[in-house]
């Protein structure tokens, strides 16, 4: 940290924010052009190619693992390092060959996670984590990572946290938790990628799903809710609704999220007390979410005209708004009586999508739009035209895949429990394929949709840096 006095200007660090902006849309568009192909495979069996690491069974962890930690990981690290930044008044602490290892680190451990996946190298758990030495690198990049944020809030010139700060440092603290213990495991060679789980069975299923759960409640909710708290206010150029119902929204938050994992287990081995408790919870959290929704959506007081001129803003008011609905629909999946029909089907994976491409992908999209100008110091972006192209491919597309999707997935249910007059199941496993086709090409129109407005994004973002209206 330079000796500046208080009323000095902050010199902020943004030459590492571009770089983790830039790398968030190149993985934005190589994790939605995964989910394209397999969306696509699934309608038409004929583009599973006779090639190994072309497969469904290869390119599905890729696809989630690219979206999740790629795209939604490097948005994070892009704009946890901005909020931290501008509400501290203080520049990113540490060298900027520390922040470097942090890019370059956390893109080295997703080379090497996608080759784990596309060669079959993982722990064959359900979120198909990748190889051990590569669970150590990203341990290590996450402390630095942590060390970083944590040293710019001491350095902070504001007396007060905002709220943001909270939301990221919740997601960054317990992810941490989350990784080390869901990945305890002991090599049994150095010079391999084989290793042995500490646990199993049971044991091995729980821990799993105390992670799997609490990676949606805390790096696609917590870490995201920071970017509502300070990119809706700041785009609407208005206070948060209420300031008071935020801290309330992060503590219940923080507090029911991490007792939810279990109703991922409904009508498993695991015991029924346990299954119980993680319906329970996950019933109280419709209270803090939509607590936090409200508090976005109701920050909009006396703008709500900036909704037809600024697309940017419909980007995060949108995304708010799938949050309430996402937010809604799990509780009601986890209740074990909805669970019955809705596990295992294409409603969980509607349901799942709407919150990813809903909530994650818009809220972030209208994230970088708002800093892209900013960090490559232009007047505006090159086309708020096309902003609002992106826009509607992006509503368009979630709206196709998510109803393909609840009407598959109620589809699948209600025909997989089906019985005949002789108490023998009506329908065939291949029957109710039939019946899905037209709704998984839906899906798949869905995904092209929404991966072409990606593209025009990029094409944005790559017009605006290059342009000269500084």
């Amino acid at each position: 940290m330079s000796s500046t006095s208080s009323n000095a200007p902050v010199s902020y660090n943004y030459d590492i924010l571009k770089l983790f902006t830039i790398a968030a849309t190149f993985w934005a568009i190589v994790g939605m052009s995964a989910g394209v192909l397999i969306a696509s495979q699934l309608a038409f069996p004929a583009l599973n190619f006779d090639i190994e690491w072309l497969s469904f069974g290869r390119v599905r962890p890729l696809h989630t693992s690219a979206v999740i930690f790629a795209f939604g990981g490097n948005a994070l690290f892009a704009t946890s390092f901005f909020v931290v930044q501008r509400t501290s008044q203080a520049r990113l602490w540490g060298s900027d060959n520390l922040h470097k290892f942090i890019f370059f680190g956390y893109q080295t451990f997703i080379v090497i996670a996608a080759y784990g996946y596309l060669n079959g190298i993982t722990q064959a758990k359900e979120y198909a984590e990748p190889e051990w030495y590569a669970d150590l690198l990203l341990t290590i990049i996450w402390v630095c990572y942590f060390l970083v944020y944590v040293m710019t809030l001491k350095s902070r010139r504001e007396p007060h946290i905002y709220v943001a700060n909270w939301f990221y440092l919740g997601f960054i603290v317990t992810v941490a938790v989350l990784h080390i213990v869901n990945n305890l495991a002991i090599p049994l060679r150095l010079d391999g990628a084989e290793s042995y789980p500490i646990f199993g069975g049971v044991q091995s299923a729980m821990i799993q799903w105390w992670y799997g759960h609490n990676a949606v409640g805390f790096f696609l909710t917590a870490g995201f809710i920071g970017m509502m708290y300070y990119f809706v206010p700041k785009r609407a150029e208005r206070p948060v609704y209420s300031y008071r119902l935020s801290i309330l929204h992060f503590w219940s938050l923080i507090f029911i999220y991490i007792w939810a994992g279990p109703h991922h287990l409904h009508y498993t081995s695991l015991p029924d007390w346990v299954q119980t408790l993680g319906m329970t919870f996950s019933i109280m959290l419709w209270m803090p979410s939509w607590g936090g929704m409200i508090n976005g959506i109701m920050t909009l007081s006396g703008a709500w005209d900036k909704l037809r001129t600024d697309p940017v803003l419909r980007f995060l008011i949108t995304a708010v708004a799938f949050y309430g609905m996402s937010t809604f629909e799990g509780p009601l999946m986890a209740i074990k009586s909805v669970n019955a029909l809705s596990h295992y089907t294409d409603w969980t994976v509607g349901h799942v999508h709407s919150g990813a491409l809903g909530w994650v992908a818009l809220i972030s999209f209208g994230a970088l739009y708002h800093m892209v100008p900013i960090l490559w110091k232009k007047k505006d972006l090159y086309s708020i035209k096309l902003v609002s192209i992106h826009f509607w491919l992006a509503s368009t597309g979630i709206v196709l895949y998510i109803v393909a999707m609840w009407i598959s997935g109620i589809t699948q249910g209600l025909m997989w429990r089906a019985y005949d007059k002789m108490g023998f199941l009506q329908y065939s496993f291949v029957e109710t394929l039939v019946a899905l086709h037209p709704l998984y090409v839906t899906r798949a129109l869905g995904g092209i949709l929404f991966l072409a407005g990606a593209c025009v994004m990029a094409y944005n973002f790559y017009k605006t840096i290059n342009s000269k209206n500084a």
